[in-house]
């Protein structure tokens, strides 16, 4: 139940009435922050290439600087942060956590061997973890549960939208000035954007923090406490490693698609690329970022719009949806890796980049829906934690240590190992199906806000 604000509804008892300007305002900016989020964090994946030539990495040395260094310091300073978050002021942490992410983006064009660039990618991953935690919870507040999986979806676009933007940036900047600048170019609009959200975006529960009300909106919990209640929460577990599946597919994946371009099809892609007067990164770049980005943003949206409509009826859609989508992606995405051309190999991967992208509307709107209010900020972060930890942390390094694996021990050359290693790990989305599916059971009786 909403009024004509969306501000005075009965899940969100005590929290002041935000305008509906007010409100789009802040759903609007909180998606520019969040594709900085993702520009500034997937930059990276499209020079993977380039910093392993220039500084002599493996595949796993990459796997572990683009997952796994990131991901332990963003899950784990994620959680009090969150706790930080479920008691102040939202907009002010998001936008110190902009501030910082985004200065050790530029700087890791400073860097001169791996232990620096892996040091300001660490400095990435401490300052992105105070965003989406806290963003989670401002738009839980902002939206009715009824339209909450879109609006989540909406949030959520930053992830397609940033990477797309994040490919085409670094690989156009690469080809023209290095890797270096590229970093530099991505990180500054952040500095920009960190002082426009601290001035303006709303904080619907500004009056009571400021008078220190002790009320549904402002009390807290600790992170004890909300764990003790999420043990009761079946659904929440099955969803949260599910996801975790998916963010493991996805993540590991990134760093080596464009790799899996420069190696199966090169000379395909070096002859496009001087049709249109280019170099293969930067033509690549463009190619497969605007192609797959758009899938992506396509696929965030309809997740939520799908879950939304025929989650009005039944809940049980915020878990078919994704469910559906991670058992149909499978053999598109390996028709992909075996195609003989990078013409037909593109396009299906903008197919899967919309089944892919599914799951995080419905996902992250049943996390928000299945706490109570005062504990939504750390529930999105024990999310966050567990997709992050095993999708980030583990993919990337799992999927580089196969592809050396594969090439090296089994002989079957740089670039038969890495497609071979992105397609058996696309193989773990079984699982996250069976999860999804499971999570079906319990995700009616479990809603409370």
């Amino acid at each position: 139940m909403t009024d004509s604000t969306l501000g005075a509804r009965t899940d969100t008892p005590a929290l002041h009435k935000v305008s509906d300007f007010q409100r789009s305002y802040a759903m609007w900016l909180l998606l520019i922050v969040y594709v900085l989020n993702f520009v500034d964090r997937q930059v990276i994946n499209i020079l993977a290439e380039p910093i392993k030539n220039e500084l002599g990495l493996s595949d796993s040395a990459v796997g572990a600087m683009t997952g796994l260094y990131f991901a332990l310091f963003y899950t784990v300073l994620g959680l009090p942060i969150a706790r930080l978050a479920d008691r102040s002021h939202r907009p002010r942490i998001i936008a110190a956590a902009l501030l910082v992410w985004s200065g050790f983006t530029a700087l890791s064009g400073f860097a001169q061997n791996f232990w620096q660039l892996a040091a300001a990618r660490i400095g990435v991953g401490i300052g992105e973890a105070g965003c989406t935690p806290p963003a989670h919870a401002l738009i839980a507040d902002l939206n009715p549960k009824e339209k909450r999986a879109s609006a989540l979806a909406f949030y959520s676009m930053g992830t397609p939208i940033g990477a797309v933007l994040g490919t085409i940036a670094g690989g156009v900047f690469a080809d023209a000035f290095g890797w270096r600048m590229a970093f530099l170019v991505c990180g500054l609009p952040g500095v920009i954007l960190a002082i426009v959200v601290a001035l303006t975006l709303a904080e619907p529960r500004a009056r009571q923090l400021v008078a220190g009300v002790k009320n549904a909106a402002t009390k807290t919990a600790t992170i004890p406490e909300v764990l003790k209640v999420l043990f009761t929460k079946r659904t929440f577990w099955l969803i949260a490693f599910a996801a975790s599946i998916k963010a493991f597919i996805g993540y590991g994946h990134a760093p080596f698609t464009a790799s899996f371009f420069l190696r199966t099809h090169i000379e395909e892609i070096t002859a496009m690329a001087s049709y249109f007067h280019m170099k293969p990164l930067g033509f690549l770049s463009v190619f497969i970022g605007l192609i797959a980005g758009l899938g992506g943003v396509v696929g965030t949206l309809l997740g939520g719009v799908i879950a939304d409509r025929y989650g009005k009826t039944d809940y049980r859609a915020w878990a078919g949806v994704p469910a559906i989508a991670s058992i149909a992606v499978i053999p598109l995405f390996i028709a992909g890796m075996l195609a003989h051309s990078a013409l037909i190999a593109i396009p299906i991967f903008g197919v899967t980049a919309i089944l892919g992208t599914l799951w995080y509307g419905p996902v992250y709107a049943t996390a928000q829906s299945i706490a109570p209010p005062h504990m939504r900020a750390v529930t999105s972060a024990i999310l966050l934690f567990v997709i992050n930890l095993i999708g980030l942390g583990l993919g990337p390094l799992a999927v580089g240590a196969l592809s050396d694996f594969l090439a090296k021990e089994m002989a079957y050359g740089v670039a038969d190992g890495l497609r071979w290693a992105l397609i058996i790990s696309s193989l773990a989305g079984i699982g996250a199906f069976i999860l999804f599916w499971l999570a079906r059971r319990t995700i009616r009786e479990e809603m409370v806000s």
